[in-house]
């Protein structure tokens, strides 16, 4: 079964290799190995969570497995450090959100190539950006939010600035203007802390695992309530935006080409191989990666340089 999986991965992703990613090969069968010594994969995230931490370490011994050589994951605590990382060629691989993707792209071009999404059981590849106010606020609109104070996750975060804020400028609000104050909380999970101290009085949050008609299962609101920090009654939902096209793993293109058409084999082969440990990092049960190309981030991409062009012209806050 899992030989098979396998195969049927390499097989059908060599082809997908040579045409989405436009690598240039720099050596050729095992000889990249003299080469690198260890793979470097770039992921933003914290060491706050042991579970995470665990989960992290088992996917990069299957990697490294299937590699045949070490992988060592580069951990960033915001955005910035995993675009940087990944533009300079510091790592061979990263997995970014759409809008640090379309950064990369911005900085380096074709010299980065998106690989893989994570395609749901539904067949779902998105994601949604969520208003989140407290469940005792009067607010219950993105219009009953004008004059009061928000809470954006990074200038770089696509569901936590760039896509809700082209949203809201396509329903008429002018988010520069429209909030009494905005701020950074500099990630998800300090947004949703921010908020519940009432630093802010709503909150750009991520979410996914469903649809704003259904409700959603996954997310940074989820994610605390299952480790006790908050109760998910104390918040409440007001306004959504998306879907947003999930993050992606990205290659850096100057990278051999037998290397990466071995990332590529490993990654689509791992929800067949091993899916006890596809779930154990969080992935749902009946996903899998999907190729995809630059053009699946297009929106993003364009979304980014409209979003950089109205700065210039004097509409973002100093």
């Amino acid at each position: 079964m899992a030989g098979r999986a396998w195969r049927t991965a390499l097989g059908t992703l060599a082809v997908l290799a040579l045409a989405g990613c436009g690598g240039r090969d720099t050596s050729s069968g095992d000889d990249w190995r003299s080469q690198f010594k260890e793979v470097k994969i770039a992921i933003s995230g914290t060491n706050d969570d042991p579970q995470l931490v665990k989960r992290r370490e088992t996917y990069k011994a299957y990697l490294g497995k299937a590699l045949g050589v070490p992988v060592r994951l580069y951990e960033s605590s915001d955005y910035n450090g995993v675009i940087q990382a990944t533009s300079s060629g510091q790592v061979d691989f990263a997995t970014l959100a759409g809008g640090g993707y379309a950064n990369v792209d911005a900085q380096v071009g074709n010299k980065v190539a998106p690989l893989f999404t994570t395609r749901q059981a539904e067949g779902e590849t998105g994601y949604y950006s969520t208003l989140v106010v407290k469940a005792d606020s009067p607010v219950r609109s993105l219009a009953d939010m004008k004059g009061r104070s928000l809470g954006y996750v990074d200038y770089n975060s696509t569901s936590g600035y760039l896509y809700p804020r082209a949203a809201m400028r396509k329903q008429g609000v002018e988010p520069d203007t429209f909030f009494g104050k905005t701020s950074f909380a500099g990630a998800h999970t300090q947004a949703v802390m921010a908020l519940a101290n009432g630093q802010f009085e709503g909150a750009i949050l991520q979410a996914s695992g469903g649809t704003p008609e259904t409700g959603f299962t996954r997310g940074p609101l989820r994610t605390l309530a299952r480790q006790g920090l908050i109760d998910l009654k104390d918040f409440r939902t007001v306004w959504s935006a998306g879907p947003i096209p999930s993050e992606v793993l990205v290659t850096r293109t100057d990278r051999p080409q037998a290397l990466i058409d071995l990332v590529r084999g490993a990654m689509a082969a791992l929800p067949y191989d091993e899916p006890q440990l596809w779930t154990d990092i969080g992935q749902l049960d009946g996903s899998a990666y999907t190729a995809v190309t630059r053009e699946h981030y297009k929106e993003i991409i364009d979304l980014r340089r409209e979003e950089l062009a109205h700065r210039r012209n004097g509409g973002g806050k100093s």
